[in-house]
């Protein structure tokens, strides 16, 4: 068993080890101290560590290439100066034993210094040597043929020197700059000897285009490296320039035959381009050079026939050589991205083509806008000066129509894949409709005529699988029929009745229905303006439209189109206030109706929240009856909301009877009490505030009597208040007549009353804690 000491044993025991722990930190501390006096004594030397030899800054083969390329170009610089300055002291002789010895030591230094393997110096002495071969050409014409032609003399001399390049290039064949440089110079000889020829641009764009040409045949004869880039670079530098100045000599055309060899230059470039596509192994860049060589094709089938024809037949021409490109498409022999460069280079003419016809559609869809800053003002001679009564009319609408049509056949006829087919068929149904309402102003049609074939637009559209292509042609009927009083009634009475008759097909009715009750709208304030009403009368005729809204919300049920067509009927009944505000009394009268119907709407289960509006235009009609009378008593305007508020608390609370009464009962007795005490303290009569003390004592008996808070708090507090100011002047004689000492006695007593109170509870705090303890 544990032996367990008395407690005057063990207290002793442990006094015993806490002072040997005491002795024993002592001990330790005193230690740590010497230590700590020790370390700053002597102070630890750091050991030296040798300088860093210092990194440099460039390479060893970098360093190679700067030195030989300064050399080379400090040589090139003295063999200029030697060459245009010095050549005149020398006679003939010297001359080509200086030229001739120069040339061939630089020509021939690469060779030893190739087998030494100084590959980089040997490049430097060659390129050296390249240009005093040209310092050569430029000297010999200089002394030996002075009267020959400067650009001539250069095109041979470009020629021979890319064939000694090359040559020496390849004899070589270890250096790299020779064989580029020579295809460099090889860029020169055609361009050069077609403007030594005269100044002939044609002649010039076709020395470009054979240049290029032949450099793309090298390109894909070559495997790659840096000939391969040069000849790349070649082609499309002077191919892309050949191509602007044979599309600038076709635009500048002003006869047949110099369009024809503008044209000529261009299919040839096309040419060109879509071989190249053929062959290229990357198929974006073949993709992209066969959308140039089809634009290319475009461009040179419809130069010559621009300029046969007018102006305005440009771009329907140059369409159809567009639309031309598609048959190449259907041809299997041609490569993929040849095919697809193609499909591209046709999309994007007719794209344009389509760009240059807008003007027209805009006009013909933007102009009867105009229309609703002067409605009724007077039928427009035709049809084209009904959309043209703020815009003017575009040149060569024919045209443009022609290219609209067109481009819908292409689409709905051409476009046969899957994917794209939906598409298609409906951006050709959208371009035939713009067409359909651009034809009778095109045709100057009569204004009735005009407005008849939008209406039959309409009705045909409405039985299209795009409903919103008919409500943008019933707009654009809507607005051109506001040039004549007659004209908008009809239209507008034709367009409901269409909408109406279109929202029973369940495809159309979100659309149709909403757009029913809106062209209603428009018809009763028509109707109204057209009888001369004024607009607070207009409004009642307007509430049909809500009314109606509401009924076909009711019959559709939990459909799609309910909310559309309940926001038309919304819309209808905020129109109606407005026309109904300058006039209170018929504005009580609008705010009535809407209240009915917004009541109408909450009895549907799925609508019951319609009722706080409902209630909400309810007690807005009240207040704007009362203030048309010119009533200014505040019970007027508070009890119909108190009413309402209590009865609808105590519906809540009889479905619930855990409801608490400030939420039931509370806003309905503070709109019936205190607007009422508001009043009554500035009151000088005592009929209102008899009837609120009488008011509020019945509510205060109610609550206490159902012991329900909000009456007994509310009934209370207003009876108090009123009991006060009937009392304040009572009040105010006593206290001048109590004496001065009154008032202190009253505070020490209610001090004395607070400080017992505080006292006696400090006293049962102690109480508790003591308790407390003693079960502890």
């Amino acid at each position: 068993m544990t032996h367990i000491p008395p407690p005057a044993e063990e207290l002793r025991l442990l006094d015993a080890e806490l002072w040997q722990l005491d002795a024993r930190r002592a001990q330790l501390l005193a230690r740590r101290a010497w230590l700590v006096a020790s370390l700053q004594s002597v102070r630890p030397v750091r050991p030296t560590l040798p300088p860093a030899a210092p990194r440099p800054e460039a390479s060893a083969p970098r360093v190679q290439n700067v030195l030989l390329l300064l050399g080379g170009m400090l040589l090139t610089v003295a063999a200029i100066a030697f060459t245009l300055v010095s050549w005149g002291h020398l006679g003939i002789a010297g001359r080509a034993l200086v030229l001739g010895t120069v040339t061939l030591a630089v020509l021939a230094a690469p060779v030893p210094l190739l087998r030494r393997g100084l590959r980089s110096t040997a490049e430097s002495v060659a390129g050296l040597g390249l240009v005093l071969t040209v310092l050569d050409a430029y000297a010999l014409r200089e002394a030996a043929l002075p009267g020959t032609d400067g650009t001539g003399y250069a095109a041979v001399a470009a020629a021979v020197l890319a064939a000694l390049w090359t040559a020496y290039g390849r004899g070589l064949g270890a250096l790299r700059l020779p064989v580029p440089a020579g295809l460099v110079a090889a860029q020169l000889p055609l361009v050069l000897w077609a403007v030594a020829a005269g100044p002939d641009p044609y002649g010039v764009a076709t020395a470009m285009l054979v240049t290029a040409g032949l450099d793309a045949v090298l390109a894909f004869a070559v495997t790659g490296g840096a000939v391969r880039v040069t000849v790349t670079a070649g082609a499309y530098g002077l191919g892309g320039w050949g191509v602007l100045t044979a599309g600038w000599l076709s635009w500048t055309a002003t006869g047949p035959s110099a369009a024809a060899r503008a044209a000529a230059l261009l299919a040839f470039a096309a040419v060109i381009a879509l071989v190249a596509a053929a062959r290229l192994p990357e198929r974006a860049v073949a993709t992209g050079t066969a959308v140039a060589g089809g634009l290319l094709l475009v461009a040179a089938g419809g130069g010559p026939l621009r300029v046969l024809l007018s102006a305005g037949w440009a771009v329907p021409v140059h369409l159809a050589f567009g639309v031309a490109l598609l048959a190449a498409v259907r041809a299997h022999r041609l490569a993929e991205p040849v095919r697809q460069g193609l499909l591209r280079a046709s999309a994007a003419v007719q794209a344009l083509a389509l760009l240059w016809a807008l003007p027209l559609v805009a006009v013909t869809l933007a102009g009867p806008l105009g229309w609703a800053e002067r409605p009724w003002s007077g039928g427009p001679a035709d049809a084209r000066a009904a959309v043209t009564a703020h815009t003017p009319w575009p040149p060569y609408a024919g045209q443009a129509l022609l290219v609209l049509v067109a481009v819908a056949g292409v689409l709905a006829v051409a476009v046969r894949h899957g994917t794209w087919r939906p598409q298609a068929r409906t951006g050709a149904l959208l371009l035939t409709w713009a067409a359909c309402l651009a034809l009778p102003a095109l045709l100057e049609l009569p204004y009735a005529a005009g407005l008849l074939l939008v209406g039959g637009v309409t009705v045909a559209a409405a039985f299209l699988p795009t409903p919103w292509l008919a409500l943008a042609t019933s707009l654009h009927c809507a607005f051109l029929s506001l040039a004549t009083q007659s004209a908008t009634l009809s239209v507008l009475s034709a367009l409901t009745v269409l909408c109406a008759t279109a929202s029973r097909r369940p495809r159309l009715t979100t659309v149709a229905a909403p757009a029913a009750l809106g062209y209603a709208t428009a018809l009763a304030c028509a109707t109204g303006a057209a009888a001369d009403w004024q607009p607070s009368h207009t409004a009642l005729l307007v509430l049909c439209v809500p009314v109606a809204a509401a009924l076909a919300a009711g019959r559709l049920g939990s459909s799609p189109a309910t909310p559309p067509v309940e926001a038309a009927g919304i819309a209808a009944a905020v129109l109606a206030l407005g026309l109904a505000v300058t006039d209170p009394p018929m504005l009580a009268t609008v705010l009535a109706a809407c209240g009915v119907i917004a009541a109408g709407t909450a009895a549907r289960p799925e609508r019951r929240r319609a009722g706080y509006p409902a209630a909400v235009l309810f007690l807005l009609a009240t207040w704007v009856r009362l203030a048309a009378w010119e009533v200014t008593t505040p019970e007027a305007y508070a009890l119909p909301v108190a009413v309402c508020a209590l009865l609808v608390g105590a519906w809540r609370r009889h479905r619930d009877p855990l409801t608490a009464s400030w939420t039931a009962y509370g806003p309905g007795l503070a709109a019936a009490l205190l607007p009422s005490l508001t009043a009554a303290w500035s009151d000088p009569e005592w009929t209102r505030p008899l009837l609120l003390g009488a008011a509020s004592l019945l509510v205060t008996l109610l609550g206490a009597r159902h012991r329900l808070r909000a009456p007994l708090v509310l009934g209370g507090s207003v009876l108090v208040l009123d009991a006060l100011h009937e009392l304040a002047p009572y009040l105010v004689q006593a206290a001048d007549a109590l004496p001065r000492w009154v008032p202190p006695a009253l505070a020490g007593v209610l001090l004395l009353a607070v400080g017992a109170t505080y006292e006696r509870r400090i006293r049962d705090v102690r109480h508790v804690r003591e308790v407390l303890g003693r079960m502890n």
